[in-house]
């Protein structure tokens, strides 16, 4: 009897057991986490850990609670706080109004996520702030602050509508800003690459220069730009020296920005892209786990990795090249981790156009998606041609999830034009051992060019062995699909806002940083992916694997779409535009050092 008690109590503990775990899976990821009780957080990822990117996860959610415990504001008091404690000195005058928005509009305030804002504007306390307003305002393409209201100024006859774009941004804030001139690069490229011991002085005497003024001796109202208004019909936009493309080549320029003893200082430019890209041998950076990326800032950084000098249509052939060596104010939506423009939000994240954003449709719920991958897009980030196309980030994606391809190079043992099959020492993955990863692809990915964008155009003979075009797969059709690989054109990738707000996990790769970067964590909001594409069949055999890998991936995608939600609207765009000019303005005033806002002392 005793037995047959203890058979029917275990037998009773195994059905509840299996029916408060489906209950747990079949919840919101977001559910999980406000669930204290059940630990399933931590049960899930951290304390069954069976592949690197379980303790990823756990990492990544670890550590955007610590910053948002840590340096979250709810006040004004709190704000100016932090702020002074972070940056060593008292908030612009203005600092008031802006955290005002930001609490009306229920904005996360987290110091840490404006620290771009610092990194791209410091060095310019190291120049004359007349200097600085002067060249700002006379350039090409301006956002004009005056008396309130924002205008676009600049000839945009035949171009893209960035000027309007983000002139409809700053004037929402204008009525709270002084008079300031936002100067912008109308160009997809980036085009400042001050040598790195220049960067490096301006930064020293920037710091060296913080304080914190006694209240009674803070000027709290901005001189203004009246002189610099008296004399601008006069003056001619400030042209530095441009380096034109054929006098150098991107690699030297970009290598001269990096710290003198890193990897890729001294590092050549690659004479012969005939022959197909050569991937580091034994690759495991400090910024990866287990051959999964850990760090992602530090994994955009070419700087460490001299192997992208032949890997990214950046530094192979750049469409347009027109770089300075010389710090000029010029704001852009993009730019590489060594570039000096002023980071604001993208154009096309302004843009209601569904191209870039699939419209209102986010796709289905994550049970209901086609469980595949989905890539369309056009062959571009550079000029690729008979003598270097393999060398193309985008090629290379599209190449690496052709089941075709992949069934070719396991059944003769060999390599692409484009990738060498990742190490099994490294990405032990089940379907590379029986060798039926190709056979898988051929099933689980749709990737394809619409535009090859040959060079000369038309002249595709050098491809036409490995791609034809395809049709074109409007993004609300695309978040049908669970799974978005996500990396650079020609800059950075304007969809990316869009696949974040979407219910498909965007999988993430790029070299150029963003205003956003502080404020999105890897594998939480993302899934991160190297530059040398190297982990990527090692990241799609996790989120398939089991159910796990599924749970997972559902969960990064709902958490990514929560919080881009809240921390990527138009409002926070706003915000951060808005409080980057407040910098700006004040680095442009003759009175900076003494510039404040102290209200709350």
């Amino acid at each position: 009897m005793r037995w047959r008690s203890l058979l029917r109590y275990a037998v009773f503990a195994s059905i509840t057991s299996v029916v408060l775990t489906s209950v747990l899976l079949l919840r919101r990821p977001e559910g999980f986490l406000r669930d204290k009780a059940a630990g399933y957080f931590d049960y899930f990822w951290n304390q069954t850990p069976t592949h690197p990117i379980d303790r990823l996860i756990t990492e990544a959610h670890a550590q955007h609670e610590k910053l948002l415990a840590g340096h979250r504001s709810h006040n004004i008091s709190s704000a100016a706080e932090r702020y002074r404690q972070r940056r060593g000195r008292h908030p612009p005058p203005g600092f008031d109004a802006w955290m005002q928005y930001a609490l009306d509009h229920d904005a996360v305030v987290v110091e840490p996520f404006f620290d771009r804002i610092y990194h791209d504007v410091n060095p310019f306390w190291a120049q004359a702030p007349q200097i600085t307003a002067l060249r700002a305002a006379s350039w090409y393409h301006v956002v004009r602050v005056r008396d309130g209201k924002a205008h676009g100024v600049g000839n945009t006859e035949h171009k893209v509508a960035w000027l309007k774009h983000w002139t409809d941004l700053v004037a929402e804030a204008a009525p709270h800003l002084p008079d300031v001139d936002m100067p912008i690069n109308y160009m997809d490229e980036s085009r400042l690459l001050v040598p790195w011991e220049d960067i490096d002085r301006y930064i020293k005497k920037e710091e060296s220069g913080r304080s914190l003024p006694p209240k009674e001796k803070v000027i709290k109202t901005y001189i203004g730009l009246g002189d610099l208004d008296a004399v601008l019909n006069d003056t001619k936009p400030y042209d530095p020296a441009w380096v034109r493309p054929g006098k150098d080549s991107y690699w030297n320029l970009a290598r001269a920005a990096c710290a003198p003893t890193s990897p890729a200082r001294e590092v050549k430019p690659i004479a012969n892209f005939t022959e197909p890209p050569l991937f580091a041998e034994d690759w495991q950076p400090e910024f990866s786990y287990q051959g999964y990326v850990r760090n992602f800032t530090a994994s955009m950084d070419a700087c460490t990795q001299p192997h992208l000098r032949g890997m990214h249509g950046t530094f192979i052939e750049p469409i347009s090249m027109s770089t300075s060596e010389e710090l000029i104010p010029l704001f852009g939506g993009c730019k590489l981790p060594m570039n000096n423009e002023i980071l604001i939000p993208g154009a096309m994240y302004l843009t209601d156009d569904p191209f870039y954003s699939g419209g209102d449709t986010h796709g289905p719920p994550w049970a209901e998606k086609l469980n595949g991958v989905v890539w369309r897009g056009v062959a571009s980030g550079g000029r690729h041609k008979k003598e270097n196309w393999s060398h193309f980030q985008r090629i290379r994606l599209v190449q690496m999830l052709n089941g075709t391809t992949v069934s070719a190079m396991e059944e003769n043992n060999s390599r692409a034009p484009t990738f060498e099959m990742p190490p099994l020492g490294t990405y032990d993955i089940q379907r590379r051992r029986s060798g039926t990863l190709g056979t898988w692809l051929t099933q689980f990915a749709d990737a394809g060019f619409n535009n090859l964008l040959c060079f000369p155009a038309g002249e595709c003979a050098y491809v036409d062995p490995y791609f034809s075009e395809v049709e074109s797969i409007p993004m609300a059709e695309q978040y049908r699909f669970k799974f978005m690989p996500d990396v650079d054109g020609n800059s950075f990738s304007a969809r990316y806002r869009g696949f974040l707000l979407s219910t498909s996990l965007p999988i993430k790769s790029t070299i150029y940083a963003e205003w956003h970067d502080d404020r999105l964590v890897p594998w939480l909001h993302f899934a991160p992916m190297d530059n040398t594409f190297q982990d990527l069949y090692g990241i799609l055999d996790y989120f398939t694997r089991d159910q796990k890998g599924d749970d997972s991936a559902r969960f990064i995608a709902e958490m990514g779409r929560e919080w881009a939600a809240k921390a990527l609207r138009r409002e926070d765009m706003l915000l951060y535009v808005w409080r980057l000019l407040l910098e700006f303005a004040r680095v442009c005033d003759e009175n900076r050092e003494s510039l404040g806002f102290v209200d709350d002392l």
